[in-house]
């Protein structure tokens, strides 16, 4: 088959974020192009992930401030909540959503199929409700991933996942989340801010693994002083209905829970299992992630893959990244490579993280000397409302060239500062730098550059007093 007798120069399967940025990026170059999603447009940052969560999450901040109003001379009456109001608001959000990707793919000229999209072969792509086949030089996978149902556990159907929390009918008044990592501790947080009883249970040491030791202990003990229970080292069992209703779950430490809802929030698995990948000769890891090369490429010389299917970095912002980096090097002619180092990551987690560069634990890998400043107080706004929540604001500096390699915040609106600190970070800004930028006062932010004095250094790998 010649190049010329293609139906198609670029075939998109899957329409989350990265998938239609280099769908419309390729057309918008007068490319034949289309995209196959069964689902609604955007992928799970849309439509179950980061947009409907973040709403989720202002929800739940309200509770917050109308206790924290008094402190500054309001009265506020009476509060309830309505779950079925933030439900439906949240949901028209999403849809309007929905459509600006659909409305910005036609636009460029994109074809949208929706429909389920399977290989045939390398270059052919069976739409499988409407039963037709379409040909394509080449195909980009981005079909993203959807949650663990973790099937080995007893009881397993009886729970929900992160993508099912959304839809529940009511909320809950006691829930169990079983998972450490970003998407059960925002979950945690949310449903304890609206009033649930909320336990978290995690196999692990401490919760957010992979995050500064110091964040995750704070964190803990913030989450724990608003009322969260925290479980770590320990795993679900079996998980039962009980004749009266409700759920009860045997623990591995011998004890047992009962509530009205089990969340499941253990990982994502990719979307690869069913779309036929052995047809087109596209090879897998034993987790059924696809296989790239530095430039995206599969195994099958045609066929390339991004996002959460690749198993590099899963955050919307990274796959998007490299939508436009496929772009660049397909259609270009500008081999280029996504660039994964110093990612700024924010965790909406309440107080919130963030994050960026390296933790202190991946600088005693990786340095031999350096220096750690941070400092723990609590923030102006908690004063006068009585709220005991402190806030930390942490930087790891490499001592032998004074750059700053990490820097790690908890504390309120630390999402926005994550996206302005990722600046100075992926610039190699030097901590003199820091020092020498003028403060705003009163700030949180103005810590970063007033810590003029380190807590503790590191020389030759052994922590010596600063």
């Amino acid at each position: 088959m010649t190049q010329t007798s293609y139906d198609y120069d670029l075939f998109v399967i899957g329409g989350g974020s990265g998938g239609v940025r280099a769908a419309r990026l390729a057309a918008q170059m007068g490319r034949r192009v289309a995209v196959a999603e069964y689902d609604d447009l955007g992928g799970t940052c849309v439509n179950r992930g980061c947009v409907p969560k973040k709403l989720m999450v202002y929800a739940g901040e309200y509770a917050e401030h109308f206790e924290d109003a008094a402190g500054y001379g309001w009265t506020v009456g009476e509060t309830t909540f309505d779950w079925d109001v933030l439900k439906r608001n949240r949901d028209a959000e999403v849809r309007r959503l929905n459509g600006i990707y659909g409305a910005n793919l036609e636009k460029a000229g994109v074809d949208i199929f929706r429909d389920i999209a399977v290989f045939d072969d390398a270059h052919t792509i069976r739409l499988v409700n409407a039963d037709r086949t379409v040909t394509a030089d080449k195909v980009l996978i981005a079909v993203g991933g959807y949650p663990n149902p973790h099937g080995a556990l007893e009881g397993h159907e009886l729970c929900v996942t992160s993508d099912a929390a959304f839809d529940l009918a009511e909320l809950p008044k006691k829930i169990i989340i079983a998972g450490g990592g970003y998407i059960a501790i925002e979950f945690a947080c949310i449903f304890n801010a609206l009033g649930v009883d909320v336990t978290v249970l995690y196999r692990g040491l401490e919760i957010l693994q992979h995050f500064d030791m110091d964040v995750r202990r704070l964190l803990h003990a913030e989450l724990e002083n608003k009322g969260i229970k925290i479980i770590t080292k320990t795993v679900f069992e079996k998980v039962e209905r009980k004749d009266g209703g409700g759920l009860r779950a045997a623990l591995s430490d011998g004890s047992f829970w009962e509530g009205d809802q089990i969340m499941l929030a253990l990982g994502r698995l990719p979307n690869t299992e069913k779309i036929g990948l052995d047809k087109a000769g596209v090879q897998m890891d034993r987790k059924g992630c696809v296989l790239v090369d530095e430039h995206l490429k599969t195994s099958a010389d045609n066929i390339y893959a991004l996002g959460d299917v690749i198993d590099r970095v899963p955050l919307t912002p990274v796959a998007i990244h490299e939508a436009m980096c496929f772009i660049e090097t397909v259609f270009k002619g500008n081999p280029t490579q996504p660039d994964y180092v110093n990612i700024p990551t924010a965790v909406f987690s309440h107080p919130q993280i963030a994050t960026v560069g390296m933790p202190e634990d991946e600088a005693r890998k990786n340095l031999e000397n350096f220096d750690v400043y941070k400092t723990i107080f609590r923030p102006m706004r908690n004063i006068l409302a009585g709220r005991p929540d402190r806030m930390l604001i942490k930087l790891v500096v490499d001592a032998d060239d004074d750059t700053v390699v990490g820097a790690h915040i908890l504390g309120p609106e630390a999402g926005e500062m994550a996206q302005l600190i990722g600046i100075a970070i992926k610039a190699c800004v030097k901590k003199a730098q820091f020092d020498a930028t003028m403060a705003v006062h009163p700030t949180a932010a103005e810590e970063l550059v007033t810590m003029y004095e380190p807590n503790y250094r590191f020389r030759k790998g052994e922590k010596v007093a600063a």
